[in-house]
């Protein structure tokens, strides 16, 4: 069996090819970083550390990689795979979807057999915007042919793989902590036979469950991490302020998770605190930039922090805390990211007023914008005194 992934990063390697390799998949990555695919072919194994105390070293072995510059050799290997699998960011679907396309074009005009292709991006619905992508390059009539050969079954992942450096240009350190739930519905043929992996029959609860939970959390804790000065995650989280700050607004997403859904209070309440753990885990050290990076898309409306936010109001809950973390995400000023520049840019030419609702949809007529206005008056006062202290 061959699986094809797009995206031999920390991920890549540390968490979907890893799993698929110990299924027994050959696992042929895409990556179009030369170094690291000559690297890979050169040794074709890598090794994965677990970050925590017990420190397990877990080898990887039968792995190839490709450049996914030369389409025709992704088109080729297309061509016989049992599935296909990414973990690129959910920005960089829309690039490698024009090479898909190519190689399902060839390939449901030669190989009858069925292919599922599963997107592991913290997006939801990552697999069926991947299908829209990739379907804008075919025809009508491959279209038809790649609808009963392919199926796209979204799924929701989760496992912290800081960023790091080793000597080893492969190792990698990843969180003992993983989740990868497949939505079964849209999956084409035989199950894949993974070991970690479950499917389930509706896979929403639990892509809002993560994003709402974890990647609230996470993003919470990073904006204010960086607006008080923390360059880690844990350090950050020692803070009294952002500790309680972040933990109330996942509070406030149990609420809404749990109304929507089959969830109970007290498994939620189980969840948060395994999520709070995993935060501060001592061995892994995971920077506030990263965990911020790409702030427009963790402020879309649908998205972390506002779509929990609006969805409560709808429910007649005032989410505080969560507005707290909007506001300090608007605060990221991190000059290495594009996204945050372009805010602050926003910001400085149109004001925070106008730039709100550009960003999150939400408008000045809804309770929720002078709320933002204030939490971010509430962080300048916070920062102000704390400033004054340390003086």
């Amino acid at each position: 069996m061959k699986a094809l992934h797009f995206g031999a990063g920390n991920i890549g390697r540390g968490f979907i090819g890893a799993l698929l390799s110990r299924a027994g998949y050959e696992v042929c990555f895409v990556d179009v970083v030369s170094e690291l695919v000559d690297e890979i072919n050169r040794r074709q194994e890598y090794t994965v550390e677990i970050a925590d105390a017990g420190n397990e070293q877990i080898h990887v072995s039968g792995v190839r990689a490709i450049n996914g510059q030369d389409a025709n050799a992704v088109v080729a290997e297309m061509l016989d795979a049992n599935l296909v699998t990414t973990a690129v960011g959910p920005n960089v679907l829309k690039l490698i979807a024009p090479t898909i396309a190519k190689g399902l074009a060839e390939r449901v005009n030669k190989n009858v057999q069925p292919l599922n292709i599963i997107a592991c991006e913290n997006a939801i619905g990552g697999s069926s915007m991947l299908k829209e992508y990739v379907y804008q390059h075919l025809s009508e009539a491959d279209q038809r042919k790649v609808d009963e050969l392919v199926g796209f079954p979204n799924a929701a992942v989760d496992r912290i793989v800081p960023l790091q450096k080793h000597e080893d240009k492969l190792r990698v350190a990843v969180e003992p902590f993983f989740e990868w739930v497949v939505e079964r519905a849209n999956m084409v043929g035989e199950v894949p036979q993974i070991e970690g992996v479950d499917y389930v029959p509706n896979l929403e609860p639990y892509i809002e469950r993560k994003l709402y939970t974890v990647n609230t959390g996470h993003a919470t804790a990073a904006y204010l991490g960086y607006y008080f000065g923390y360059k880690a995650i844990a350090a950050a989280l020692r803070d009294e302020f952002i500790q309680n700050t972040t933990k109330q607004a996942l509070m406030e997403t149990s609420r809404l998770l749990t109304t929507k859904y089959h969830f109970s209070s007290e498994e939620q309440e189980r969840y948060i605190e395994k999520i709070m753990n995993r935060f501060s885990n001592p061995y892994l050290s995971d920077v506030v930039t990263r965990i911020g990076r790409s702030p427009i898309r963790k402020l879309g409306p649908n998205d972390r922090l506002v779509g929990p936010a609006v969805q409560l109001l709808k429910l007649g809950v005032t989410p505080e805390h969560l507005c707290i973390g909007i506001a300090a995400a608007f605060q990221f000023n991190y000059e290495y990211d594009e996204e945050a520049v372009q805010i602050q840019k926003d910001i400085k030419e149109k004001g925070l007023a106008e730039t709100i609702p550009l960003y999150t949809g939400i408008g000045s007529d809804s309770p929720l914008f002078p709320l933002i206005m204030e939490k971010v008056k509430m962080l300048n006062a916070l920062r102000a005194d704390r400033s004054k202290y340390m003086k």
